[in-house]
């Protein structure tokens, strides 16, 4: 077996980073399987593309043909799964696609990797590992005073995107209780930072406040999430891979409960000292929407698992993590002209209008 390492997903907002991380760190060579749906971009590897160590494949997850090729072709030691549709206000204007991704397309992927991993011989199968990313939200929502969500926590997904992760999840737990497969599972909190797609909260308001633009919040602004700088869950993600336990879940958060409006102003603050407005300071723009429908109310993750057993902690505070992304989004016009092109303008007049 070779050291090559298969990342599904790959030209996504954290996968991207992922690969990027890896590739610096001169490890093992990197395939990038995406279908490259709207919210994958290979530009976001454009500094690696020349590298003999990557390389980067158009297709589907779903195409079982397709993978056993290249399971056969590149024979990894591991699998790191993060091709998903993956935005919760998307899910509820449209569930086929999540599940037609998130459960079918995982399904297929498991079966094609069993099919590879039983043919391995040893000690290539008992290395092998297939590490599924997920997300904070098949938890369900937290009230003001209840402890973080812990590994144990039983699932309640409230959105039909949380719905197909929470699948996905049962369907990798399966395959190695049932096969043995040797699955690794990461739960992760709201991610933000370079890459990311510009219809998620933080993107979405250094955009909109750098443009004059409203800053639509839902609701009353309240709603609380952990925030996880993508670089930190990258590394987390690899610490998993290297010394995570079969069959283990691992939750990954930040530390950093904030209520969406204090993400807002924290941002707008910064604006107004690296991108001032004439007369006027970016919180002005603020402006209350209609909340989403079954919109929870709060996440939170206990890392300490993940801190005990692997020694991973996050590097970055909100304070810090934040100040990072804010600039680099206002450094990459040309990365950010491309990607609110088209359909993505189509989609946020479609989705924010009152």
């Amino acid at each position: 077996m070779r050291q090559t390492i298969l990342v599904t997903g790959g030209a996504g907002f954290i996968g991207s980073n992922f690969i990027l991380q890896r590739m610096e760190q001169g490890r093992a060579p990197v395939v990038n399987l995406d279908k490259l749906t709207y919210a994958g971009n290979v530009r976001n590897l454009d500094r690696i593309a020349g590298d003999k160590r990557y390389e980067f494949v158009h297709g589907d997850i779903g195409d079982r043909a397709l993978v056993q090729a290249l399971l056969g072709q590149h024979q990894p030691r591991a699998i790191v799964h993060f091709a998903a549709e993956s935005h919760v206000d998307r899910s509820i204007r449209g569930p086929e696609d999540f599940i037609r991704t998130n459960v079918d397309g995982t399904l297929a992927l498991l079966e094609e990797v069993r099919a590879y991993w039983m043919d391995l011989t040893e000690p290539a199968r008992t290395d092998f590992r297939f590490l599924h990313v997920s997300t904070d939200e098949v938890y369900g929502s937290l009230g003001p005073d209840d402890p973080p969500f812990c590994e144990t926590k039983s699932y309640a997904p409230n959105s039909p995107y949380a719905a197909s992760k929470a699948a996905s999840d049962h369907l990798v737990r399966a395959y190695h209780h049932t096969y043995e497969l040797p699955t690794l599972t990461t739960n992760c909190s709201n991610n933000y930072g370079p890459f990311q797609f510009p219809e998620k909260l933080i993107p979405l308001v250094i955009l909109n406040a750098r443009d004059g633009k409203s800053l639509p919040i839902y609701g009353d602004g309240q709603n609380v999430r952990d925030w996880l700088y993508v670089q930190d869950h990258c590394e987390a993600i690899a610490a998993v891979l290297a010394q995570g336990r079969v069959g283990e879940t691992y939750n990954i958060g930040g530390w950093n409960e904030k209520r969406n409006i204090e993400i807002v102003e924290i941002i707008c603050g910064i604006l107004d000292e690296m991108a001032p407005r004439t007369g006027a300071r970016h919180r002005d723009l603020i402006t209350f929407v209609k909340d989403r429908p079954g919109h929870d109310r709060r996440y939170a993750m206990d890392a300490h698992k993940i801190e005990r057993e692997l020694g991973w902690r996050p590097k970055e505070t909100f304070e810090t993590g934040i100040r990072k992304t804010v600039r680099w989004y206002l450094d990459n016009q040309d990365w950010v002209r491309d990607v609110t092109s088209g359909s993505y303008r189509q989609w946020i007049e479609t989705h924010y209008s009152n």
